[in-house]
């Protein structure tokens, strides 16, 4: 049986080891983890479950898959914080950001992530978002 005292967070990535990987480290920090292989298996997800927060690949089967489930995410979910993580600036040097109203209004993540991040800042990240979360909820 879940334990309803943890928080749940959806991650979404086409590489299975790297998906793999932010699951163990993630459910190490003391969180319930959920995973979805490919953009549509995450469509599927976010129709029946909300998450607490949820960590999105930019490019699965599309180039923009990150970009599509944040949309889709805010669309059902406005509260859950969405961090988009992606290798795509090392890979095609590419770089976005949400560091303004103007980015997150077309972006709707909150946070933008380089893959690679250490794991306490991953940690650290996690947290900030959901203590925002968490405090909107209380006033």
């Amino acid at each position: 049986m879940k334990d309803l005292s943890k928080k749940t967070i959806l991650i979404a990535d086409d590489d299975y080891d790297y998906l793999f990987q932010m699951k163990m480290k993630i459910e190490h920090f003391g969180y319930h983890v959920v995973t979805a292989e490919d953009q549509k298996e995450a469509e599927k997800i976010i129709q029946t479950l909300k998450p607490d927060l949820a960590i999105f690949d930019l490019m699965m089967e599309n180039d923009d898959s990150g970009f599509i489930l944040s949309y889709r995410m805010k669309k059902l979910y406005p509260d859950v914080p969405i961090i988009i993580a992606t290798g795509v600036n090392a890979e095609a040097g590419y770089s976005f950001s949400v560091n303004s109203e103007e980015d997150r209004k077309w972006i709707k993540a909150d946070l933008y992530l380089d893959k690679g991040i250490r794991e306490d800042q991953l940690h650290k990240e996690i947290t900030k978002l959901l203590e925002i979360k968490d405090n909107k909820q209380k006033s």
